[in-house]
């Protein structure tokens, strides 16, 4: 046991943060004998074999030392490239790129280096809610904007009205495109007038762009950066498109000045990243182009099976049009306690799904699904409900 006399003298400020409510109901629910779980963001497809291969052959070659603080040169240039050819933005890789461990890393770096104590950001919800976790870390004030009366999708206008009112001074805003929880994704046009406005009133914007290579149907991911590289930080990493979710490699791209900063940020907290997880990252982005359209191909047909027979249930939902989930507003009949209703339909029906109140405003009432399960189970799943 620790020491009486100590144990009030840990950092105060994990006193206000929460355990994720989302991994708690996924624990919870698992002990429920033969459940489906669609709960947590976790590809069930596996990490291609020539990516893994990469690996293999870079431990054979012992590739074990102290890797460059920000990132091998190799995986530098193949993130840069990448952007350069997915949203036609150029990012130096020597001074405008950081290697992290996964995008929560990335975040982790990005918010401290930009957030003081008493700081606000702005967060459009419903949202991964780590977020508001990992921001009052910093001592800096989450301020939530619910979006859910248009559709999932933040405006302009609504940017704007909150930045002349509870949100006045903030310092950065962080959008989620495509979407975690709804799969929502923010047009070219949608995001153009949302530059404007982060231009006109003088804050940074950070974008969290981890599922951008899983947009389906018409829609096309676009990028902030796009429009406004010189105030934007741009985040992703490779564990979603490429099923590498345990690998943890992610990154960060921004303007040099302050790409120096998250440089030195990143290097006190993780030193460097895993040499062999890099190398498999090159292998991913040079040679890999074709393996996120197989992904999305299989999530695709899954969304379009999901959503259809949701919607003959009487589930109700704004079209989900990336990622891999569906964020569904419960049928009237059931009011709109989410939490109540996702334990009953774990319960009853053996079918894990999350609560829309744990992704913040705007998501009482609603379930989230991930369709990141197998055909089958799905499928069994889609009945269980069906029946339930």
């Amino acid at each position: 046991n620790l020491s009486s006399d100590l144990t009030s003298t840990i950092n105060e400020r994990l006193n206000n943060l929460t355990a994720s409510k989302i991994r708690a109901f996924d624990q919870k629910v698992s002990e429920i004998s033969g459940i489906i779980k669609l709960t947590i963001g976790e590809p069930d497809l596996a990490t291609p074999d020539h990516i893994k291969d990469a690996a293999i052959r870079d431990i054979q070659a012992n590739d074990s030392h102290y890797a460059p603080q920000a990132g091998k040169p190799e995986l530098l240039e193949a993130i840069s490239n990448y952007l350069d050819c997915s949203i036609g933005v150029h990012y130096d890789p020597k001074s405008e790129i950081c290697v992290t461990v996964g995008a929560t890393g990335a975040l982790n770096d990005v918010f401290m280096t930009l957030l003081n104590p008493g700081d606000k950001i702005l967060v459009p919800t419903p949202v991964w809610a780590l977020y508001f976790q990992l921001i009052k870390m910093t001592g800096a004030i989450p301020i939530q904007v619910d979006t859910k009366k248009d559709d999932f999708i933040l405006t302009a206008e609504h940017l704007r009205h909150v930045l002349n009112g509870r949100g006045k001074g903030a310092k950065a805003i962080i959008l989620t495109d495509p979407s975690n929880p709804t799969g929502r994704v923010y047009s070219a046009t949608a995001l153009k007038a949302l530059a404007d406005v982060i231009k006109e009133y003088k804050i940074f914007s950070v974008t969290d762009e981890i599922y951008a290579e899983l947009v389906y149907g018409k829609a096309k991911h676009h990028s902030l950066s796009e429009y406004i590289p010189d105030r934007n930080i741009l985040i992703s990493g490779l564990s979603k498109a490429y099923a590498m979710t345990g690998s943890r490699l992610g990154y960060i791209a921004a303007p040099k000045q302050i790409m120096k900063s998250i440089r030195k940020i990143n290097s006190f907290l993780v030193t460097s990243v895993t040499d062999n997880v890099q190398i498999a990252a090159v292998e991913a982005l040079n040679n890999g182009q074709n393996d996120p359209k197989k992904a999305r191909e299989i999530y695709e047909a899954r969304l379009n099976f999901m959503q259809s027979g949701l919607e003959k249930l009487g589930f109700e939902m704004a079209t989900p049009q990336g990622a891999f989930y569906i964020f569904a507003k419960i049928p009237e009949k059931y009011g709109t306690n989410d939490e109540q209703f996702a334990f009953e339909l774990a319960q009853k029906a053996k079918v894990g799904v999350t609560p829309g109140r744990y992704f913040g405003k705007g998501g009482e009432g609603y379930g989230r699904l991930s369709y990141a399960s197998s055909t089958e189970q799905l499928k069994e799943s889609l009945a269980r409900i069906s029946n339930f």
